[in-house]
């Protein structure tokens, strides 16, 4: 019997070893994620002078992770229609080559501008692979089975936010930098040989055409919004012309981005799927988390390595917490969601990571550490409640030949959400840090010895014994600024979790589908 339902379009072979292509697919997309979660430990190590890094700015940081996330989101929708229209086998083995090519460039680049640009060519290997794991997965697993799959597949990232760290220090320890780059080699070999063995193909019998328009004004608009906020920071001051026109020319692109998908008749972003209350509000509150977690998690590794003087290999056992909660909680999302309701879960999942981010505002110099790993735990549980729910609605939201276009577009958001996040509270901590040190460096210290806590201890070691008196108010305002980028991000997450409380179905009453999966229908027109 090939299945339980009656009208499966799932062949027998390939539902006999759909645990297995999950194991495949939960490998490819450990490359991805591990990739980012490695970075952020190697972030403080790149900043580091040549040698042992490559000098980059916190700008320069910033934008080595934005360019990936960038080119990710702007891509990934494409890349999902295509996954549909060529099958979604044949776009994630290219996509996985791609990113191999580009973690071997980005190994040996020999500058941080170097460094941008072959995290951008990493980023669009992503885009390929992201969206047709997830599309893959809808295709081998009936419906019945998707939310317990889905939450596997969560459980999956949080175990890549677990090595990754912890892979990157002990590299780190050892290696020289671009090692945590290498790694992503061979991992990608082994991946591409298991896809061509277990995984089979499937693609969309109506797919969409490809809307490259659509695709430019998005990228375009995006990168000009982050350049514009990031710059922002740099200079401490948002009134400054260049810095409030290219906002304002991101966010009028991104105007005539949307006006464009509403007039075209094959738009890169289907925009009548907003109109339903329950998945745009998914869709929008999944960006949030992660631009809340990745604003926090890139001034947490300064926090541990620079004003508590953790190794990078340490700082990645100290996120292991946050990870250890995901991969436990992800896969029993779903029995918490039969009982108490789509609603009440999110809500309250959010709300932990937003007391959890408020947290971050009590750490100091010399707090006990074991608070920081409360802290971490508690959020890694709340996004394990916050994540699987939120991508079991929007996958059963489209029918099963358009999981591509769904995963792409939830996956958009996450990566949007991540840069902005990366990008509005590193400027917020950069500018926070800059009012706080600039008076005291000393006379005719360069503009960018206030940029950053690692460019002020720079510039203190620069200048020998005379520097020493710049080390504690340098740690003093990196954690002022630290408690009020914390408590930005605490504010973006209740946000998320008042839209949650109003727009998510409750428990459903005879099947906890139901009433949902009714709601969600509109979304298929």
């Amino acid at each position: 019997m090939t299945t339980a339902v009656p009208d499966s379009r799932i062949p027998a072979a390939v539902h006999r070893r759909r645990w297995a292509i999950l194991g495949v697919l939960m490998l490819s997309l450990l490359i991805v994620v591990l990739d980012n979660s490695i970075l952020n430990v190697a972030i403080k190590t790149i900043s580091t002078p040549a040698p042992t890094g490559l000098g980059a700015t916190q700008s320069e940081l910033e934008w080595a992770i934005n360019a990936y996330t960038l080119v990710f989101a702007g891509l990934l929708f494409s890349a999902g229609l295509l996954g549909d229209r060529l099958g979604r086998k044949k776009v994630l083995l290219g996509g996985l080559v791609v990113f191999g090519v580009g973690s071997a460039l980005a190994a040996m680049s020999g500058s941080p501008a170097e460094l941008i640009v072959f995290r951008a060519v990493m980023g669009l290997g992503a885009a390929f692979v992201m969206p047709a794991t997830l599309a893959v997965l809808m295709n081998v697993f009936e419906r019945d089975e998707q939310p317990k799959a889905i939450g596997i597949w969560a459980g999956g990232v949080g175990l890549a936010i677990a090595i990754g760290p912890i892979t990157g220090g002990l590299l780190l320890d050892h290696f020289w930098w671009g090692s945590v780059f290498l790694i992503n080699v061979p991992i990608v070999v082994l991946a591409l040989g298991l896809m061509m063995w277990l995984v089979p193909d499937s693609r969309d019998p109506h797919p969409g055409r490809i809307d490259p328009v659509g695709v430019v004004l998005s990228v375009v608009g995006l990168v000009l919004l982050v350049y514009g906020i990031i710059r922002g920071g740099q200079l401490a001051d948002f009134t400054d012309v260049t810095v409030l026109g290219t906002i304002a020319a991101g966010l009028a692109v991104l105007a005539a981005f949307v006006v464009f998908e509403k007039r075209s008749d094959h738009p890169s972003i289907d925009m009548t799927f907003f109109k339903n209350k329950v998945f745009s509000t998914a869709i929008g509150v999944i960006g949030l988390v992660f631009f809340a977690l990745m604003g926090v998690t890139f001034f947490s590794v300064f926090y541990t390595q620079t004003v508590r003087g953790y190794s990078p290999l340490q700082t990645g056992l100290l996120m292991l917490p946050l990870a250890v909660a995901q991969i436990v909680f992800a896969p029993r999302a779903r029995l918490v969601v039969d009982r108490f309701g789509n609603s009440a879960v999110c809500t309250a999942g959010m709300v932990l990571i937003a007391g959890m981010l408020a947290a971050f505002a009590v750490l100091d110099a010399d707090t006990p550490i074991w608070i920081l790993e409360v802290i971490f735990f508690f959020m890694g549980m709340g996004m394990a409640h916050v994540m699987t729910p939120l991508s079991v609605v929007i996958m059963q939201a489209l029918p099963r030949e358009k999981a591509g276009s769904a995963s792409a577009l939830s996956n958009t958001f996450r990566q949007v959400g991540g840069a902005l996040g990366i990008a509005v509270l590193g400027s917020v901590l950069s500018t926070a840090y800059r009012s706080g040190i600039e008076d005291k460096l000393p006379a005719g210290a360069p503009h960018a010895a206030a940029e950053s806590i690692e460019a002020t201890l720079g510039l203190a070691a620069r200048l020998g014994e005379r520097g020493e008196a710049l080390v504690g108010p340098a740690h003093d305002a990196f954690l002022h600024a630290m408690h009020v980028t914390a408590l930005c991000g605490a504010g973006i997450a209740l946000i998320g979790a008042v839209a949650m409380a109003v727009f998510l179905p409750g428990r459903q009453k005879g099947g906890h589908e139901g009433k949902e999966e009714t709601e969600l229908a509109v979304a298929d027109h």
